[in-house]
């Protein structure tokens, strides 16, 4: 079955917004894309999934590499320009410089990254991995830089958020009797 987009179940996800830049034949491009995942320590790899009609997808493509700015809180206007027109239409860099952010020129990639996100990675494509009608990309993180006094965006429901309420873990007390309880029922 599938799980459209804007479907109530499929909106039950929270993520986080990946602001995915690159150039290549498409020229340079920023997309925000839901679909941005942490996937392993060592090495370190990001996985981006994006739809093979996306300029971003083309410029990875042709280029190998691409750069992740986690979006912060206050630019959700970013977010909402790189997701909202497509670079295959749209100069989005130049549209949102004339918006007044800002961009620098990443160290090891040949792309712009992201002033002021909650963090910039630089990644060198691994592996592409078609994935029903999107392909993950999995790059590995070659530079990264973390803005400590940013928070990054949260998406819920077509929405953004700031995730400040934090929700109690259990006490060292209540793990204490949930590993009791788990042990007792160790295969």
């Amino acid at each position: 079955m599938d799980l459209i987009w804007n479907d109530e179940r499929s909106n039950q996800f929270i993520t986080n917004v990946g602001l995915i830049t690159s150039d290549g034949p498409f020229g340079a491009d920023v997309m925000a894309c839901e679909w941005t995942h942490h996937v392993s320590y060592s090495p370190g790899l990001i996985a981006v999934c994006i739809a093979p009609n996306k300029a971003t997808h083309g410029n990875i493509i042709r280029t190998k590499e691409f750069g992740v700015n986690l979006c912060s809180t206050d630019q959700s206007v970013m977010s909402s320009v790189a997701g909202g027109y497509t670079g295959n239409k749209y100069n989005k860099i130049d549209a949102l410089k004339e918006l007044g952010f800002e961009f620098y020129e990443a160290k090891k990639i040949r792309t712009v990254m992201i002033k002021g996100a909650a963090v910039n990675i630089e990644c060198t494509l691994t592996k592409e991995i078609m994935l029903g009608d999107h392909t993950a990309f999995v790059g590995e993180v070659i530079e990264a830089s973390n803005n400590a006094d940013k928070a990054p965006l949260a998406y819920h429901r077509g929405k953004y958020f700031i995730m400040n309420t934090n929700v109690v873990k259990p006490s060292q007390e209540e793990r204490e009797r949930i590993r009791q309880v788990v042990e007792k029922h160790k295969r």
